[in-house]
């Protein structure tokens, strides 16, 4: 069977995707190797979706795109794409085998950056996390530490503080990045402090973690902060080490045109793993959708 076009990525802008291809009559498939939703799914609450006055859970979303999308006619299979072939009828290899399409929408996504450092990779899952609404409960009336300084830093120090008894974020920069609305609400916990300029160094712990050890990035001075885990939100890498034929940038996003083009006709990338701006749930959606239509428009031709 050849599709028309398959989608590789189940977060807002794959589902978009299949939402628009689907609803077009268009043969599609959306491969997503973990669960639809993407990152999103691990968000309490979106409050900046449109539509949403009081917000929504990132979870909840994900489930009603996922079932829009399936409603159309979309289908959609577990597996992990390791690499796409380009040519008449393009092919998209995984894991468990190989599909044939007639065009390709990348919207692989992003993967979470770590910190690098002695001690995390002994700590992660337990006590060193990347998801605050994952793990929250087992803090509820201890101290952590988030490190970073972004939105989806403080978001998350501002979730976290709902269960932990002291929530310290360590941010490198002498001020937050974070939009003023978030800061604000952060600045309303009384539990949440924020220690500026200032990176962190090494993890310490026997079995579970006693410390982290963090420098003043302008004085170089060392101190300890006994904490009972550690909150990861440092930023993002994209997740395009199987586009080895596609251009990307610098720092390995994809370059697409405004209609979502890449470098090779046919092939179409939305969503964060795409060279952009603002990498937010709203303009992946948007993304999606003018990928889907430009995918129709090259069938078409």
């Amino acid at each position: 069977m050849t599709y028309d076009v398959i989608i590789i990525g189940g977060g807002p802008s794959g589902l978009s995707a299949a939402i628009y291809a689907s609803r077009a009559r268009l043969k599609t498939l959306l491969i997503e190797k973990n669960g639809c939703g993407g990152q999103m799914t691990v968000t309490d609450l979106l409050e900046n979706y449109p539509g949403f006055n009081d917000g929504i859970n990132g979870f909840d979303l994900a489930v009603k795109l996922e079932m829009q999308a399936r409603d159309f006619g979309t289908e959609i299979m577990y597996d992990e794409v390791t690499s796409i072939e380009n040519g008449v009828v393009k092919k998209v290899i995984s894991i468990n085998g190989a599909c044939e399409t007639k065009t390709i929408i990348v919207a692989a996504g992003t993967s979470v950056k770590k910190m690098n450092i002695p001690g995390e990779e002994k700590f992660i899952g337990k006590g060193v996390s990347f998801c605050a609404i994952c793990d929250a409960p087992f803090y509820k009336g201890k101290d952590v530490v988030v490190i970073g300084g972004g939105d989806s830093a403080i978001q998350e120090a501002i979730y976290l503080s709902n269960f932990a008894k002291n929530v310290i974020v360590v941010h490198r920069r002498d001020a937050l990045r974070a939009t003023k609305i978030l800061q604000e609400k952060m600045a309303s916990r009384a539990n949440i402090s924020v220690i500026y300029d200032s990176i962190p160094k090494e993890i310490f712990g026997n079995d579970s973690i006693e410390k982290i050890g963090i420098t003043n990035t302008k004085t170089n001075e060392d101190k300890d902060l006994q904490v009972d885990g550690i909150f990861v939100f440092i930023g993002l890498i994209p997740n395009t080490l199987f586009l080895s034929n596609l251009t990307l940038d610098k720092n390995g996003y994809v370059i697409t045109d405004e209609n979502m083009n890449t470098s090779i006709p046919g092939i179409f990338a939305c969503g964060d793993i795409r060279k952009k701006q603002l990498r937010q749930v709203v303009t992946a959606a948007s993304d999606g959708a003018q990928a889907a239509v430009s995918a129709q428009h090259y069938i078409e031709n």
